[in-house]
């Protein structure tokens, strides 16, 4: 089916969680105005990224306020955001959440902590333990953080699992310079949305923050890629932006005929050499 989507490319204040929620308020009024039928949030949108000890003081569990309120926005528009969760064991998670109807519909938990260069997330977050597709009024979705769908694995699970659109939430900084004399990050970022989705017949939304933390800069460059790697739209550079564009159902059904890759793709050979893999490994 077709639907609109707003991409809020937002700049979250490092540790301000009220801040941060009215921020993302006035994000969902404007999509709902410009009547987007989802609007989605970078990762860790209600609390900033580079938090360390931070962490305790902003997680939340599920039945948070602050999480009933989105949740009574998504009776208007869907809604993908990032948070920290608290668990009621006391662990704590990069996590994201899907929200429609006024409900959750999905809750995902970031698998892949990145620990080199400026990253260290392992040492303050627990890691997901799985990845799953998720039915919304829009179709069949996947939700990834960041650093998941750097791992080739993680978007073919959820594309095997029926998922035509992927959400990527993301809080990419600015590292490098590419031979076109753009930033490395963002050169490489738009040839992994584009790639992903030309392989896997999957719209990707793309949604990057923007702003300064610990004098590292976040980039930005949302994007909305449909399923034959063309970027539809695309958000600033280093600087807050509202992207709304439309998603069509026929550009869907159109690729998935013309280039049947996932049509074809045999998920039982795969599983059988994965586990032939597991067995040499484990020699």
């Amino acid at each position: 089916m077709d639907f609109t989507v707003a991409l809020a490319q937002i700049k979250p204040k490092l540790g301000c969680v009220a801040d941060n929620l009215a921020l993302i308020e006035e994000a969902v009024e404007r999509g709902i105005r410009e009547q987007a039928g989802l609007v989605v949030f970078p990762e860790l949108a209600l609390t900033g990224y580079f938090l360390k000890d931070l962490v305790p003081e902003v997680a939340l569990p599920l039945d948070a306020p602050e999480i009933r309120r989105l949740a009574e926005l998504s009776r208007h528009i869907g809604i993908a955001v990032g948070f920290v969760e608290v668990s009621g064991d006391y662990h704590f998670y990069n996590a994201a959440l899907y929200l429609e109807g006024g409900d959750i519909r999905h809750l995902h938990r970031k698998v892949y902590l990145p620990t080199y260069g400026l990253f260290d997330e392992q040492r303050y977050l627990a890691p997901g333990d799985r990845f799953r597709a998720f039915d919304t009024r829009f179709g069949r979705m996947g939700l990834l953080i960041c650093e998941d769908m750097w791992h080739l694995s993680a978007p073919y699970i959820l594309a095997m699992d029926g998922a035509t659109t992927l959400i990527c939430l993301s809080s990419s900084p600015g590292r490098g310079i590419s031979e076109a004399d753009t930033l490395g990050s963002t050169a490489s970022w738009q040839k992994l949305t584009t790639a992903t989705a030309m392989f896997l017949n999957s719209r990707v939304l793309y949604c990057n923050r923007v702003g300064y933390e610990d004098g590292v800069n976040f980039w930005g460059g949302s994007e909305v890629v449909d399923p034959s790697g063309t970027v539809t739209a695309r958000g600033a550079i280093l600087d807050e932006d509202f992207l709304v564009a439309g998603v069509s159902g026929e550009t869907l059904r159109r690729e998935r005929i013309s280039s049947p890759m996932m049509r074809d793709e045999n998920l039982f050979i795969t599983l059988k050499e994965l586990k032939r893999i597991g067995k040499e490994r484990n020699r």
